[in-house]
């Protein structure tokens, strides 16, 4: 886990229903961070500066969209609830790395140029997923390994 042991930043919102592409920016731009939902409008991260200054740049987007917003730092009210939330951003992750394992093994039997293709798509989806795994799970050393074992199987993509 990043940040302070326990500590939460949370993010509590309202978003006008209409237009919806407000709320579907919103959305996405949360789902790309790897927040937890806890609740209609209330998601966490790890606390950290860089968690924290995340959150704090969509609160204020929300707040130009006409929406509401409150930033919160705090911490589960049981070591039960955050192993919980915890376990429940792994398993998100996991299944991601699954994807990636599964297509970096798809891309094995390719040709050369779609397997190049493939491999600077998945190596980019690597970073992208890394970039919110907070508890990484076992699979993210076999999805690594598989893009790793495509990239040596791929000897005219410059590394």
């Amino acid at each position: 886990m990043t940040g302070t042991a326990g500590q939460w930043v949370l993010l509590a919102y309202r978003i006008p229903r209409q237009p919806s592409t407000l709320r579907i920016t919103i959305w996405r731009k949360l789902d790309r961070l790897g927040v937890a939902r806890l609740g209609d409008g209330l998601v966490a991260l790890p606390a950290d500066a860089r968690t924290r200054e995340q959150i704090d740049w969509i609160a204020e987007e929300i707040g130009e969209m006409g929406g509401s917003s409150t930033v919160w730092l705090a911490a589960a009210g049981s070591a039960a609830q955050e192993k919980a939330i915890a376990a429940e951003m792994r398993a998100a992750r996991a299944a991601e790395y699954r994807a990636v394992l599964e297509q970096a093994e798809a891309a094995e039997r390719a040709r050369s140029g779609e397997r190049s293709r493939a491999l600077k798509r998945l190596q980019a989806e690597l970073r992208r997923i890394g970039r919110r795994d907070y508890f990484p799970p076992a699979e993210r050393e076999a999805a690594q390994r598989a893009v790793r074992a495509l990239a040596e199987a791929s000897p005219e993509v410059v590394r």
